[in-house]
């Protein structure tokens, strides 16, 4: 019976994705020694997604929303944790972080503590530097990070149109990347930052979906390695800004689709009645 029923479940979850990874996305990537050879680009990916909008609770509809994580308080800076969900309860951006590591840092104000993740290990400073001034984001634990995208303030799922990131010390190809998932956790698409070689280099990666507010969750995969005490092997990836579309309330099911729904579930449950009695 049991068995039977997750079937049923099944038919009507493929019925309800069967629209969904149908977006044709535009990126904009680029890369240098230092923070003037990405700017055009960062600059070019804020516009198409619109006007800055200030970080306060709901949905403007349009326009983005932007994290440098220089606001965050010292007492939930390095080399303290960031809670997940600081920039959906505490400052109202729209996004909560998940890792399958042990959580997150934002790395010290200078004069107040270590800068640049030097409090995780002493030549994190010389690798990392800091596209807008001065603080850097990182998973503990784990070199993923998701971004879960929600109605500013609020527990209800949300989608955004794009979703952009500067990475410092990208040093292998195909390796730093950002995969986008819509609402049914179907993969739209998986996108690479651009190597830079040296240290303390910058990289950009933005994409903007044509077809609106499509994404749900970004993973973000910093490099091939974790940030620990020692550990200085290629490639330690760490993340400054991130760049996104103002998160919109996933819609309501449209009429025609609702009643498709409810005579596949029907049907499904009609086929499946004899292992129900």
């Amino acid at each position: 019976m049991i068995k039977s029923l997750r079937a049923a479940s099944a038919v009507v979850f493929l019925a309800m994705s069967v629209s969904s990874g149908q977006a044709a996305p535009l990126a904009l990537s680029a890369s240098g020694s230092d923070a003037a050879s990405i700017q055009a680009a960062v600059d070019a990916f804020r516009a198409s997604l619109g006007v800055l909008n200030a970080n306060v609770a709901g949905s403007f509809g349009s326009g983005r929303r932007e994290i440098n994580w220089d606001g965050v308080p010292n007492a939930l800076a390095a080399p303290a944790d960031l809670p997940g969900d600081f920039f959906n309860t505490v400052s109202p951006r729209g996004v909560e972080f998940t890792t399958p590591g042990t959580g997150f840092q934002v790395s010290g104000n200078a004069g107040v503590a270590t800068v640049e993740f030097g409090n995780l290990d002493p030549s994190y400073p010389g690798l990392f530097a800091s596209f807008s001034a001065q603080r850097l984001f990182t998973a503990i634990g784990s070199n993923i990070v998701d971004v879960h995208f929600y109605v500013p303030g609020s527990d209800m799922a949300a989608l955004t149109d794009g979703f952009g990131a500067v990475f410092t010390d990208v040093d292998l190809a195909a390796t730093t990347s950002i995969e986008f998932f819509d609402h049914f956790d179907v993969l739209l698409g998986t996108f690479f930052a651009p190597i830079e070689a040296g240290d303390e280099t910058f990289s950009f990666l933005g994409v903007q979906f044509s077809e609106g507010p499509v994404i749900a969750r970004a993973r973000i995969t910093s490099g091939n390695q974790v940030l620990a005490e020692g550990n200085t092997a290629t490639d330690l990836v760490v993340m400054d800004d991130f760049i996104y579309g103002e998160p919109s309330p996933v819609p309501e099911p449209a009429a025609g689709a609702q009643v498709a729904v409810a005579l596949l579930t029907a049907w499904g449950l009609r086929r499946l009645s004899p292992w129900l009695r």
